[in-house]
């Protein structure tokens, strides 16, 4: 799949960094660097524009790496880049950790996942079909 993509910062193009990754790195895209203060959120710049074929969107999520050793991770997960918007990319980044994290011009700070989804049409009734599992929610269905 081809998708169209304007990088005004001075990093690569994101990319994946195995043959069989889901996900391709995002890097951050700052004239200096920024500090996170335990509990402080942010909203970091990446530089990237996209235009996504109508029926697919990008799914930007964490990295693992950041949350394992940092506790550094993203709100709003995954967070959704739609098919129609054009503006530049930005990760809302939070540090959950106790101490300050930097996060540096050209970090990975996240990764991207091209995913197809559908749009859905209502359709009101005035019944639902019976299941097995009925109305219980919220781990109703127990552990085994």
């Amino acid at each position: 799949m081809e998708i169209k993509i304007i990088n005004k910062s001075h990093h690569p193009l994101p990319a994946y960094a195995t043959p069989l990754s889901a996900g391709m790195d995002i890097r951050a895209n700052l004239s200096e660097p920024i500090t996170l203060q335990p509990m402080e959120r942010r909203l970091v710049p990446t530089g990237l524009h996209i235009a996504l074929p109508q029926g697919y969107e990008a799914q930007m999520r964490p990295r693992s790496g950041l949350a394992l050793k940092h506790g550094i991770t993203l709100l709003n997960t995954p967070g959704t880049i739609d098919a129609d918007y054009r503006g530049e990319i930005g990760i809302i980044l939070i540090n959950l950790s106790t101490e300050p994290f930097t996060v540096n011009d050209g970090e990975r700070i996240a990764q991207m996942v091209i995913a197809r989804h559908e749009q859905a049409e209502w359709l009101p009734v005035e019944v639902l079909d019976e299941t097995e599992r009925g109305s219980g929610g919220f781990g109703h269905t127990g552990k085994e």
